[in-house]
């Protein structure tokens, strides 16, 4: 780690590009000898006279020479440098020996061992720790790879091309960074599938588990193959080698990790049976196995220029797994989880100190990067855009980007002018989202007179850390409106707040409406808008937006919850009746109804008194809260049992969430 801050204004392109890798290891725990052959030439997006820094760290060097002429200039602690005077002017092949010791390498950075077990990981500086490299993501080229050892199972990236006793080779035709590299090595058992791709190429599927856990990968593979035909049928995106494996690891420091067809994950997001794990458990291992699956064209094929960018490739496919899972289970229960998760994880960064951009401008540790406003902002970004355009010029401007920029290491700058090509929009202010941090306040007021109904929109983001003055953004605004009956008489409608204070107008309307402001919760900001607890209940009980239907009764159920403790009041008849509509209504589907009868934590209703100055009483709490759900029981009590009983599957229990 350096104190030396990395500035997005200082990024300078490399000064060579690589043809191509061909690396040999020779494993041993203490001692493992990396041999590296790497074509390098000249950057003609870089002219001029520069000398060829390559990355390394905790590498004892045993040999190294430029076209067979042995380089004389000594490695410091972060790397060795290759003077200019000491390169030829064209292409040149760099090769190198140097020694490593996987056993000792507690950072789990790099090549190290897991229980016995060879593994890397290389994200985001890790490849420097195997050998010396230029170890940046704008750099990128094939690589060959060859593994001696006596481990019976030897696994790398792309297609095995040749294989012997001690040893295995693998070929990955496809240009990556240094942060894809993977290699594996240890006493493995696949469990396999195969795959057939739209355009009828045959594809061998392994889930590698150590010997007794291969009863235990089902539902990884199935969610394997589920996330390769849906990428193929949303995105028109097909599976480019022969082979895809995964590996599961006890202790795997990063969760999962995308390696170019050799994805490498923690167990517990590979391993599960029916009998042990929960419904939440087969849900996250779902999802997870479809975003390092869809890092496959998002990540790898397009990747970053510098880590400046992660929020590109990683809110792009945080944003793709959410569609993904949306479709698989519940889209009103997926977008109300990535809410909640939003609003306590990245709302909570972006008030605090260390609140930043999406793209920050500059970062001391690259391991800090890896955070709720770069993943999930990154993602509410990418789902604003694509409701300001639409979905059919999303399907156009993603198809341009996949053309445009395969292959290549691309910026937020780069997405931006695709989705403007594509759609002819001018994206300047839009792109303010990526360079400003917090989360706006969106204020609502409104007017009634003779038939027309306004809205009147404010946006204030307050200051954060290093940015005191903010400006207006793009804020898509959903909105739909109710009559009196229930009857909605605007469908949902984009409105496109661009302005600090902006007003919309909707005539002939023949009763005052009732609004559903921000459905779907269209943008990641704090909607500010006095309601009475009766519009809430009626929202609860009509509205046709699921997000806004549990965001009102939840609402409520925390504005009486509260009353309940502070001012002893009980559950009043709106809310209940309300609650009982949504339960019995079969045209919402049975996960949504559950998590709109679930009631405010007793945390969350510590925090929310606490917020309005009220010192919390846990016992208080808890007997209200206890009370509360007594009196749904009872008023459900009539339809409760026929709904249990509606709900009820034949056979043995699957983890299916449409069964």
């Amino acid at each position: 780690m350096t104190d030396t801050a990395i500035r997005l204004a200082d990024y300078l392109a490399p000064s060579h590009l690589i043809e191509s890798v061909a690396l040999t290891f020779r494993l041993a725990p203490e001692a493992t000898r990396v041999l590296s052959t790497i074509r390098f030439t000249p950057n003609r997006a870089r002219p001029g006279s520069h000398d060829l820094r390559l990355d390394g760290e905790n590498l004892t060097l045993i040999a190294a020479a430029i076209d067979g002429v042995p380089v004389t200039a000594e490695p410091d602690a972060t790397g060795l440098t290759l003077p200019w005077a000491d390169l030829p002017e064209g292409p040149f092949t760099f090769t190198a020996e140097v020694e490593i010791s996987p056993a000792t390498n507690t950072a789990l950075e790099g090549l190290y061992m897991s229980n016995g077990m060879y593994c890397t990981q290389c994200e985001a500086e890790g490849f420097r720790k195997i050998t010396f490299y230029p170890d940046r993501p704008d750099v990128m080229a094939p690589f060959r790879v060859r593994i001696e050892s006596d481990m019976p199972v030897l696994l790398s990236n792309g297609n095995e091309t040749a294989t012997g006793p001690g040893w295995a080779e693998w070929t990955d035709p496809w240009p990556k960074p240094a942060y894809l590299f993977a290699l594996v090595a240890g006493d493995l058992i696949a469990h396999s599938a195969g795959f057939t791709t739209m355009s009828g190429r045959p594809v061998a599927l392994n889930i590698w588990v150590r010997p007794g856990d291969e009863g235990r990968c089902a539902y990884a593979m199935d969610s394997l193959i589920r996330s390769m035909r849906w990428d193929e049928q949303t995105y028109g995106r097909e599976y480019d080698l022969d082979v895809f494996n995964i590996v599961a690891v006890d202790d795997f420091n990063m969760g999962a990790m995308e390696n170019k067809g050799l994805n490498i994950f923690n167990s517990k997001y590979v391993l599960a049976l029916p009998e042990t794990a929960t419904d939440d458990d087969f849900a996250r291992i779902e999802a997870i196995i479809a975003h390092e699956y869809f890092h496959n064209w998002t990540g790898n094929r397009i990747t970053c220029r510098d880590w400046f960018q992660l929020c590109l490739k990683e809110g792009l496919t945080v944003f793709r797994d959410q569609q993904f899972s949306g479709d698989m289970r519940s889209h009103a229960v997926k977008r109300i989880e990535d809410v909640l998760t939003l609003r306590a994880r990245q709302f909570r960064e972006d008030g605090g100190p260390l609140a930043h951009p999406v793209r920050p401008e500059e970062y001391v540790e690259i391991n800090n990067f890896y955070t709720a406003t770069v993943y999930e902002k990154g993602a509410e970004v990418i789902g604003m855009l694509k409701r300001l355009v639409g979905d059919d010029a999303y399907a156009r401007a993603l198809d341009l980007y996949f053309q445009r920029h395969d292959g290549e290491a691309a910026t937020i700058e780069d997405w931006l002018k695709v989705f403007e090509d594509a759609t002819g929009r001018d994206l300047a202010q839009f792109k303010r989202w990526y360079s400003e941090a917090g989360t706006p306040r969106l204020k609502a007021t409104e007017d009634w007179a003779d038939g027309v109904w306004t809205l009147h929109l404010e946006q204030v983001t307050p200051p954060t850390p290093g940015q005191p003055l903010k400006h207006p953004k793009v804020i898509p605004v959903a909105l739909g409106l109710l009559n009196g009956n229930g009857d909605e008489v605007l469908p949902t409608t984009v409105l496109e707040m661009t302005e600090a204070k902006q007003s919309f107008r909707f005539d002939k309307l023949a009763t005052r409406p009732i609004p559903s402001i921000l459905r779907g919760f269209s943008a990641p900001v704090i909607l500010e808008r006095a309601t009475s607890p009766e519009e809430r209940a009626f929202l609860l009980a009509h509205d046709t937006d699921p997000f806004n239907k549990w965001e009102a009764g939840r609402s409520l159920a925390k504005d009486l919850l509260a009353r309940m403790v502070t001012d002893n009041a009980s559950p009043g008849p709106d809310w209940l009746d309300a609650l009982a509509r949504v339960a019995t209504d079969d045209s919402l589907d049975p996960a949504f109804r559950a998590l709109a009868l679930r009631l405010p934590g007793e945390d969350d209703m510590a925090q929310t008194l606490h917020a309005a100055g009220i010192t919390p009483d846990p016992a208080r709490i808890h007997a209200a809260r206890r009370e509360m759900a007594d009196a749904l029981a009872r008023r459900l009590q009539p339809e409760l049992s026929g709904l249990i009983d509606s709900l009820a599957e034949p056979g043995p229990f699957t983890p299916e969430a449409r069964a």
